[in-house]
């Protein structure tokens, strides 16, 4: 199994380069059915940058600290203005090595940046373990979970966010854990482990401890699990990685929280899973995850058959770039469609569809539920950022990003109660 394929995919787009000049950005006009008090994160070129759901305030985040070539936002705090940041300085080694062999061995940050002062704070430096953290999940505003590679042995740590009384949340050696989610009364916590028996779906509680197996198959990759609104379900993606080296695809499923009621939603592997993109001078990938919507569906990417992305997978080679795929656009065809699945009946509604055929990917349900955010490419192409009506239509085009780069890994911000006395 090529355990190490995807062990940061979530996390980090390698693919990310630094910029610092916004080009070629399409902006629409204010509309009246999206609300400008939505906001959304989105990353270009190593840089995070913010846009009203209206097209209007394009911002980019530039943080002025010396050797750090790549930012990108992680988990907010209750108030909803200040959010973790992972910053990550250039690879140590030069080009060559394989992925794993000097990964880990990056020099990564830690910062709380407030959205409202713009004042960024590094945090997670008293009694620093290894040079390569990344942050993992808020356990609450003063406790965090963070990934912790110790000697290439993945353990994720509980510690406050300045980093002091840190706690092994899981142990040495029993395989990489990442992919963390915090149940909606933060009393549970989901994850995968990469591990020699694969990959595998497990629950805790706040401590890592009291666990409960989920999902595992020594021929299945069970991957990225979330809680539905209600906490009663975990959705998550199985890939048949034996016949499917480059995780091009995957099944959904669900399991109740204990391991009970598994359900397998879709047959034949139709979510885009892998997703690769660009040209060869920009070029990205990154997994791309089903997402609950706020009345208990599910969004996913629906592969059209067939289908088949420009960069083909080489499976016969060391992975030095934590990409390892050759440019064939001559081979592409197809691409994917928006969909929302209920997983009370198992009906499926199209939410998007392009003629020519698109890659259509990250699609994500705004906080007040009545948008949807969403990447879409097409063969050769950086992808961009989009938005559309909860059930389809009225797309719009926000932005494709800085410099050629693309806009990627789009996410809302949450909505932030007004207190009286405050605009």
């Amino acid at each position: 199994m090529n355990m190490r394929r995807r062990e940061f995919l979530e996390r980090v787009s390698l693919g990310a380069i630094a910029a610092s000049f916004l080009t070629g950005c399409s902006i629409f006009n204010a509309h009246s059915g999206f609300a400008k008090s939505q906001r959304l994160f989105f990353t270009s070129a190593g840089k995070t940058c913010l846009i009203h759901a209206d097209g209007s305030g394009l911002e980019v985040l530039e943080f002025d600290v010396r050797d750090q070539v790549t930012w990108q936002p992680g988990p907010f705090l209750s108030d909803g203005k200040r959010v973790v940041f992972l910053s990550i300085e250039a690879r140590r080694d030069g080009p060559g090595k394989p992925f794993e062999q000097y990964y880990t061995q990056t020099p990564t940050h830690l910062w709380l940046y407030d959205l409202d002062q713009k004042t960024l704070t590094e945090i997670a430096k008293k009694n620093r373990e290894e040079v390569f953290y990344t942050p993992q999940l808020l356990l609450g505003d003063n406790r965090m979970l963070v990934q912790v590679p110790r000697s290439r042995l993945g353990q994720t740590l509980s510690m406050n966010l300045d980093g002091s009384d840190a706690r092994p949340f899981t142990k040495i050696g029993e395989g990489l854990p990442y992919g963390f989610s915090v149940s909606p009364d933060h009393r549970r916590v989901a994850f995968h482990l990469a591990s020699p028996q694969g990959y595998q779906i497990w629950t805790s509680d706040a401590e890592g401890a009291n666990r409960k197996l989920v999902a595992a198959h020594s021929d299945h990759l069970y991957f990225g699990p979330s809680w539905s609104p209600d906490g009663e379900w975990l959705l998550f993606q199985d890939c048949l990685f034996k016949y499917d080296p480059g995780h091009e695809a995957s099944d959904l499923c669900i399991a109740r929280p204990d391991g009970s009621d598994f359900r397998r939603l879709t047959e034949g592997q139709p979510q885009w899973f892998g997703a690769t993109y660009g040209n060869p001078a920009h070029r990205g990938s990154g997994s791309n995850m089903p997402a609950w919507t706020r009345d208990g569906e599910i969004l996913f990417s629906r592969l059209l058959r067939p289908s088949r992305t420009a960069w083909e997978y080489q499976s016969n080679r060391p992975d030095t770039d934590h990409f390892n795929r050759d440019w064939k656009p001559e081979l592409a065809v197809g691409g994917t469609e928006i969909c929302r699945l209920n997983p009370r009946d198992g009906s499926v509604r199209r939410l998007t569809r392009s003629k020519p055929s698109t890659w259509d990917f990250r699609a994500s349900e705004s906080p007040d539920g009545k948008q949807m955010a969403f990447c879409r490419c097409s063969v050769g192409e950086t992808p961009a950022l989009w938005v559309m009506n909860a059930w389809g239509g009225e797309e719009k085009l926000l932005t494709r990003g800085l410099k050629d780069a693309g806009a990627d890994h789009p996410r809302w911000l949450p909505i932030r109660e007004e207190k009286a006395g405050q605009p």
